[in-house]
């Protein structure tokens, strides 16, 4: 095993590969599954990734697209390529409701930690008022309270680790719910681990950039950062009659954030190629312009081709070259999860970016491991793109580049922030692991994927946030409209 630190933020995961993943481990051992490791070490950047085993144990409905399981897929798959001998691994804290005060309104952390399956129907108004229950794209289910803890205390976790210089890279592939809002559920997110992330390393950082590659739009981190310079949003995703119907790109923040919130909106069947084309050229100048310190990259894997949700075309390595090229700045990184609907290519996706974040070179055979039928029938690492046509032209892709990139020139460089003396971490809790309460395990779905669990139909978020027409008239944004 490797060399595991002791931190009172994510305490060492010393634990980590247990008895069931050791034959798997045996295995990748040989010759044909052998790992190699590109670069010189001596510049290797330090990866820490934070995890908690029972996060994928929890079950949003029969029905939902959205499988927390797809995590722990993608563990056992960075378990069984090796992965975790060349990164610090932690097993994370559990955040607080007062962790999560910093960004949510106390009615709703108060709403989250109480209501249950059991208890519905004496938080009918609630349910309404915050966007919960039955009739909403965010359901109630058994443990969603601590499903909200285990993902969001790994991103604080993580931010935490970066703050203090312990790492260069922080991993926590079970965060990234963009959507959620201060006082409202939304599109399968209930707690905003990014924006709390974020207001963490604000403690230490006078700017974070924000970089989402979800085909969503990041609107609740846009919304929560929209009026300050301190945090720059950059998000790619479909635009138009898609959920949650924001991102136009004249959507360049209000007030002090005027220009900082970096919007690129984009069409059905985007590539690799086209993809690159405008990520690379804008984030370069993103990070000439803005100068961050610190940056929390979402990896939504719903753009990758064949997800059940999406509609774009990209394959592992055009989705992970956006990851390769942010971690190319050599600046201090958040990498974090999102959506994706097709949980096999979501655990191939986060299992290979993890390989790039750490410069190693994985055989494109899926080592046996406890969900090796689920890669059925190939056993492929890797994707086909699908054969579908671009909606993207070279002139409209041309107009957002051109457009985007004026809008970054426009900006009088870097704001400067008068940083007093920093903030402490948040307050951890210690927990009793003798009195730990033994959660009743859920079905696994173990049976691959099949009617009712994710295909297009089943998409019930609510069309609240499409824009009236469908074909992505700007809206304006709330805070513009608040005085």
């Amino acid at each position: 095993l490797p060399r595991h630190a002791t931190d009172g933020h994510g305490s060492a995961f010393g634990s980590l590969p247990t008895s069931t993943h050791t034959q798997p481990l045996r295995i990748i051992m040989t010759a044909t599954t052998a790992i190699t490791t590109s670069g010189s070490t001596a510049n290797k950047q330090r990866v820490s990734y934070f995890y908690q085993p029972d996060v994928g144990h929890f079950y949003y409905g029969p029905s939902h697209p959205m499988k927390p399981h797809r995590i722990k897929m993608a563990h056992h798959l960075i378990l069984s390529y090796g992965m975790y001998r060349q990164m610090e691994c932690y097993k994370s804290h559990p955040a607080s409701p007062s962790e999560m005060a910093a960004f949510h309104s106390e009615d709703y952390i108060n709403f989250m930690a109480k209501v249950t399956p059991d208890n519905l129907r004496g938080f009918s108004n609630a349910m309404n008022r915050f966007n919960v229950g039955e009739y909403t794209d965010c359901p109630v289910f058994d443990g969603l309270f601590e499903f909200t803890q285990l993902y969001t205390g790994a991103s604080l976790d993580g931010a935490v680790k970066l703050n203090r210089g312990d790492c260069d890279i922080a991993v926590n592939w079970s965060g990234g719910l963009h959507h959620a809002k201060k006082s409202e559920a939304s599109g399968f997110c209930y707690i905003n681990d990014i924006v709390l992330a974020i207001l963490e390393m604000l403690k230490v950082h006078a700017r974070v950039l924000y970089i989402d590659i979800d085909v969503h739009h990041g609107d609740g981190v846009e919304e929560a950062f929209y009026c300050t310079d301190r945090v720059m949003t950059f998000s790619l995703h479909k635009y138009g009659d898609f959920f949650p119907g924001t991102g136009h790109i004249k959507d360049t923040g209000a007030k002090e954030g005027t220009g900082f919130s970096v919007n690129a909106p984009l069409t059905s069947g985007m590539t690799d190629g086209t993809y690159e084309k405008l990520f690379k050229p804008v984030l370069s100048k993103i990070m000439e312009v803005f100068q961050p310190g610190a940056i929390v990259l979402q990896c939504g894997a719903d753009s990758l081709t064949g997800d059940r949700l999406g509609c774009f075309n990209l394959s592992l390595k055009g989705h992970a070259e956006c990851v390769k090229f942010t971690k190319s700045f050599n600046v201090p990184t958040l990498v974090l999860g999102g959506g994706g609907y097709t949980i096999r290519n979501v655990a191939r996706c986060w299992a290979y970016e993890t390989s790039v974040l750490l410069d190693m070179e994985l055989p494109d055979e899926i080592p046996y491991n406890d969900y090796y039928e689920y890669y059925a029938p190939d056993f492929k690492l890797h994707l086909t793109p699908e054969q579908r046509e671009n909606m993207n032209t070279e002139a409209s892709l041309e107009s957002v580049r051109v457009d985007l990139l004026t809008q970054l020139i426009s900006l009088k460089g870097a704001p400067s922030v008068q940083m007093m003396e920093v903030p402490p971490d948040f307050e951890v809790i210690k927990e009793d692991l003798n009195a730990e309460k033994e959660r009743k395990s859920t079905k696994e779905d173990r049976d691959g994927e099949g009617m009712n669990d994710g295909g297009s139909a089943d998409d019930r978020r609510s069309g609240k946030g499409k824009t009236k027409d469908g074909k992505g008239d700007r809206k304006e944004h709330e805070a513009e409209l608040a005085g």
